[in-house]
């Protein structure tokens, strides 16, 4: 199934204030907010969360893991992820139980989208958390994946495409792993890989607007997931045209 979040429907209903900075919910729910007495989703079934993190100035967030794989998607300000300088649009991919950060926001604070194609029951800080790091390197790898920063296109560049054209950002690996990039005339189509390849895709609209079929147009920041069950999406830039990023999950058991 498709699921589709209007930025700005999102930041209207969800956002909220945290110790330094905002978080904004836009696709499944965190361990924040689950209503009282629900249970979580099971880790082992296909459960996409999205969702924005906005830092202020200088703050910091500690090296840590999580249980479930992840995109994490620069879209405002900068600073540095732990060894990387990051910026808009920058994409970072850690597989489940790979360590890593810090984050440091620079002067002008940081905004990223973390998404998970699972559900992950909160952060696990280094270096309280060690041992249960060495344990899980029996079962699982440790990856990291990046690309950019990558301006996104400005009105003046969206209006002046004449084409659609899409390339690898992260080159696809043989479970599956893999992020493109799709710049979008206006009214133009870009089709995305076979879902089926992966374990789940993740699309943004980094700039212009674009909808899936049968949807309204989705503005800047909006996100889309299509599960490896769906068919290839085809998504429609509006009049302005469309710079689109599309993150595929590798392949798990849980496919």
């Amino acid at each position: 199934m498709i699921h589709a979040a209007d930025s700005i429907v999102a930041q209207q209903a969800n956002r909220r204030r945290t110790g330094n900075g905002w978080h904004t919910t836009y696709i499944g729910k965190n361990r924040n907010t689950l209503q009282a007495g629900e249970a979580p989703p099971a880790d082992d079934v296909i459960y996409p969360m999205a969702f924005l993190v906005e830092k202020d100035a200088a703050a910091i967030v500690k090296p840590h893991f999580h249980s479930a794989d992840q995109y994490q998607v620069v879209v405002q300000g900068g600073g540095r992820l732990g060894v990387h300088d990051v910026g808009s649009v920058a994409v970072h991919y850690t597989d489940a139980w790979s360590a890593y950060g810090p984050i440091i926001a620079a002067d002008e604070g940081i905004s990223w989208f973390t998404l998970r194609n699972t559900w992950d029951p909160g952060a696990r800080y280094m270096p309280a958390e060690r041992q249960a790091l060495r344990e899980a390197r029996a079962k699982f790898q440790h990856r990291e994946a990046t690309c950019g920063p990558m301006n996104a296109l400005s009105d003046a560049e969206l209006a002046a495409l004449t084409d659609v054209a899409g390339n690898a950002v992260i080159a696809e690996t043989k479970d599956g792993l893999g992020t493109w990039r799709y710049t979008v005339k206006a009214g133009g189509v870009a089709r995305g890989p076979d879902p089926s390849t992966g374990g789940g895709q993740f699309w943004l609209v980094t700039a212009g607007m674009a909808h899936v079929p049968g949807g309204a147009l989705l503005p800047p920041n909006s996100t889309v997931f299509v599960g490896p069950d769906d068919a290839a999406l085809a998504m429609t830039a509006g009049p302005m045209g469309a710079d689109l990023l599309c993150m595929q999950f590798p392949k798990r058991a849980h496919d």
